[in-house]
């Protein structure tokens, strides 16, 4: 299957009951609502979450068993040999050829307590009884549960929606919520399903970010250039560049097989603020040809004739910025490319708008007494200011380029370095380990305890809780894709994603009260509990100290750029022998544990998960005629269901579906060693044997999940960052695995997470900001045809860097993708101006003035365009 960045969840469908078992509503979701997809455009959606598998459960007695002399394993070889699948022939009698089907396969699941078990002895004879009825306990139910969907804090079951790679979050979501109403006829009236956690106003809130970013710019070129050019008219011109080349670049994005997200988002954005530049070089020197003739039309050739080339240059050195992300490689060009298109084809919009739709707008609105007032009132103390820097420009010079080297080299190292900003969307997600092992019920009452607790603090706070959604426990195995969505390492774990309601304050202040006061709650809480339930106030103690707390993304922003990992920082510690990887991943803990900044660290795999273990004498088992094999067919329905071992079905008559049979002695019924070493196992002989006769049940410990990487297993370390940027973070925990020595022979420690896409995109940002400011300074030179005007345009580099610096640091800000991506931009902006400049300067040299004058005049000429 395909599972990327475009997989994450844009929505879950929630369906609750308050008459109706979990189980019920499960097969509601899963063969009425789930096939319903198939008919939605770009919808796709793995199994529910929350119940088991419709299963007719024979629930054996282990007290009737032995007193028939039977094992669990008979029973189930019975009913193999009662129920079965068998084909439907036919007979040919003189006209017609009838169908013979046969009753071998049960209609009514009570009919399966007729099956003989032994002579005089039927299946019915050896089942649970209901305490009120009597009735022999052989249902329509469900499989043994392995984990529970919770909303806002009660069993439901959901199913994720995710989308087809090629298609849009707003259409999936419109078309999701237009076809509720159909799902809701289709399922009972005590069943109710609605759609929450809606992802698609993060694109809604981009997309309106950029349209408010236009009028922004709009605005404020339009008011300069009502100030610099005193001519309304104009600002008409200009302004309506901006919607046209944007329009224009959407379409080139569409034909690219580009879609708007938010990194085409971010592409126009950046763009918004220098694709106007087109449009107002050519209206200014159209103003200034208006002030050599008084034809309005040849103004307008002339000026055209003039920038058509600066302008073109000036276009191709912002693309050249961004030619390095077609060479960049995995995470960075995914993430950079689709920015840079944009970015590209509005500035090649913008400068076939300026050249052709420009010049035709100016024909009718431009008028040529306009000019004279733009001429009155240059120069003065402007100016004045600009020949004194020229000429001190010995001085000035190396001035500036120790200033702006200063600054970027002595204060730029102080920046934090981020592989994205944080987003507060007012959702926030918690992985909740209980000690390891604990039943799901348990789990269950912590997560539900938690919830509570969250919602103390956050309406402390002035805040509410809009809606919580979580799992506990592991997904069943009917479900194996599941795992691919929501990765639990046992029925100890739980997961719960929490909305706020707006104006609940920041999510980053509440994880941090939450890390100082939840986990420690919750030992307190757990150990009382436990207490009450009879376990020793020590041992419970011991026990709840060991439950963890940590953060995970939770809205669709961090979720794809967290690239799948759960938590910022990964440690790997991979070996072929898991137990030096052990060793040497609590030596690199050690080590890790002191970086500042770091939070939740913990092993992500349940390493000392508790065993009964049933260890069989194979000489003992061959004097009784049995194998191993009998063994363990003997226990698995004490512990599982035979559905695992032998494969049973029965067809629901109403729908034609089919469902597995499963014999299984209830798990309260088992609790302890002692339940397994009396469990009857029948070999070759006629006296009755059990378990602990021909072995021993054994407590302990082992791992509880095992990870590879490259076919090595793996411990892996999670942790959280906070309070710190995550370069620096980055940085501390590679010192910390250096401190910890040199890993055993055959042991590697990698740092993945998102440190290992954060490197990438630095290592390419970087080099591709270096190889862009190269290109354009070779591009320069081949038309100037001279190293020092192309010097010129490249020089305006230092102070664009060290502008970013302080700008940064004066809010606060981290370097990120986004404030890389405006650095970026900002560096094509200023050499865009730089060129203008240079280009004017040339001319007017050529024209006779002197190098000064030429200076004095350009920088004059162009000063409307900062």
């Amino acid at each position: 299957m395909r599972f990327d960045t475009g997989s994450v969840p844009v929505g879950y469908l929630v369906l609750s009951s308050e008459t109706k078992t979990i189980g019920q509503v499960q097969d509601q979701a899963l063969f009425k609502v789930r096939p319903m997809f198939s008919a939605i455009e770009g919808v796709s959606a793995p199994p529910p979450f929350g119940g088991s598998q419709r299963t007719v459960v024979v629930r054996a007695d282990p007290d009737r068993l032995k007193a028939y002399g039977l094992s669990a394993d008979d029973v189930v070889k019975k009913l193999t040999e009662g129920n079965t699948i068998a084909p439907s022939g036919q007979i040919r009698d003189a006209t017609r050829m009838p169908l013979v089907p046969t009753n071998a396969m049960v209609v009514n699941p009570a009919d399966l307590g007729t099956i003989e078990v032994k002579p005089g002895v039927f299946l019915r004879d050896v089942v649970k009884r209901d305490p009120v009825t009597a009735r022999p306990l052989i249902d329509d139910a469900s499989d043994i549960p392995t984990g529970y969907a919770l909303v806002n804090g009660k069993r439901a079951v959901y199913i994720l929606v995710t989308k087809r790679a090629n298609a849009s979050t707003l259409d999936v979501v419109n078309n999701v919520g237009a076809n509720l109403p159909k799902m809701q006829a289709e399922l009972p009236d005590d069943v109710q399903v609605s759609f929450e956690f809606d992802q698609s106003p993060y694109v809604t809130n981009a997309m309106t970010g950029v349209a408010f970013e236009g009028l922004i710019a709009a605005a404020l070129v339009g008011l300069m250039v009502l100030v610099f050019l005193r001519d309304w008219r104009s600002v008409i011109v200009v302004v309506l560049n901006i919607p046209f080349a944007l329009i224009a670049a959407l379409v080139a994005l569409w034909l690219t097989g580009q879609t708007i997200n938010l990194m085409t988002l971010g592409g126009l954005a950046l763009a918004v603020g220098i694709l106007v530049d087109e449009a107002t070089v050519e209206v200014e020197n159209i103003h200034r040809q208006l002030e050599r003739t008084d034809s309005v039309a040849l103004a307008i050739r002339r000026g055209n004739q003039e920038t058509a080339v600066p302008r073109l240059l000036a276009m191709l050195c912002v693309l050249a910025v961004f030619i390095p992300s077609f060479v960049m490689e995995e995470a960075a060009r995914g993430l950079f490319l689709p920015l840079s298109l944009a970015v590209g084809f509005a500035m090649i919009a913008s400068y076939v708008l300026s050249s052709t739709f420009v010049p035709v707008l100016c024909v009718y609105l431009l008028r040529a007494g306009n000019a004279e007032r733009r001429t009155r009132g240059e120069g003065g103390a402007y100016a004045e200011l600009l020949a004194a820097a020229v000429v001190a420009r010995w001085l000035l010079v190396p001035a500036y380029l120790a200033v702006a080297s200063a600054v970027v080299l002595l204060v730029g190292p102080r920046i934090g370095t981020d592989i994205f900003p944080q987003v507060d969307a007012g959702q926030f997600q918690l992985r909740l380990r209980a000690p390891t092992g604990t039943r799901i019920e348990q789990t269950e009452a912590i997560t539900q305890e938690a919830l509570r607790f969250v919602g103390d603090e956050v309406r402390a706070a002035g805040g509410d809780v809009a809606l919580s959604l979580g799992y506990v426990g592991v997904v069943p195995s009917s479900y194996p894709i599941n795992a691919v969505y929501l990765w639990m390492g046992g029925p100890h774990e739980s997961t719960v994603r929490v909305a706020l309601k707006p104006g609940s304050g920041r999510i980053d202040d509440l994880k941090a009260k939450l890390r100082e006061k939840l986990q420690d709650h919750l030992a307190a809480w757990t150990a009382a509990k436990w207490t009450a339930d009879g376990l020793s106030a020590d041992e419970a103690k011991k026990r709840a100290a060991e439950i963890r707390v940590s953060f995970e993304p939770a809205d669709i922003v961090n979720e794809v750029m967290s690239f799948g990992s759960p938590t910022p920082i990964e440690v790997q510690v991979a070996g072929a022998n898991v137990v030096a990887s052990r060793a040497h991943a609590e030596k690199v803990r050690a080590e890790v544990e002191k970086a500042a900044g770091l939070k939740d660290l913990q092993f992500s795999q349940p390493l000392d998960y508790p065993t009964v273990e049933v260890v069989v004498d194979r000489e003992r088992l061959a004097a009784t005629g049995g194998t191993a094999a009998d063994v363990a067919r003997a226990v698995t329905p004490f512990t599982s269901s035979s559905r695992f071992t032998v494969p049973n079905y029965w067809r629901d008559p109403a729908s034609g579906i089919g469902y597995q049979v499963q014999v299984e002695v209830p798990y309260t019924l088992v609790t302890a060693a002692k339940d397994l070493e009396l469990v009857p196992l029948v070999g070759g002989g006629t006296n009755r044997v059990l378990v602990g006769d021909v072995g021993a049940v054994k407590e302990g410990t082992m791992p509880g999940e095992y990870d590879r990487y490259n076919m090595k297993r793996v411990v892996t370390l999670t942790a959280n960052v906070q309070g710190r940027a995550l370069g620096g973070v980055a940085d501390d925990v590679a010192a910390a695995i250096r401190a910890a020595g040199d890993p055993p022979k055959g042991v590697t420690v990698d740092v993945r997470g998102q440190v290992t896409p954060f490197r990438e995109l630095f290592r390419g940002l970087t080099f591709g900001l270096a190889v862009a400011v190269v290109v354009v300074a070779l591009l320069l030179t081949a038309y100037f045809q001279s190293p020092r005007l192309a010097l010129v345009a490249v020089a305006a580099v230092p102070a664009v860097l060290a502008g970013v610096v302080l700008a940064l640091l004066a809010t606060g800000s981290t370097l990120n993708l986004q404030s890389f991506m405006g650095a970026i931009m900002a560096v094509g902006v200023a050499m865009v101006n730089a060129i203008l400049f240079a280009t004017f300067a040339e001319r007017s040299h050529v024209a006779g003035m002197t190098a000064r004058a030429a200076a004095a005049d350009a920088g004059r000429t162009g000063r409307g365009r900062s």
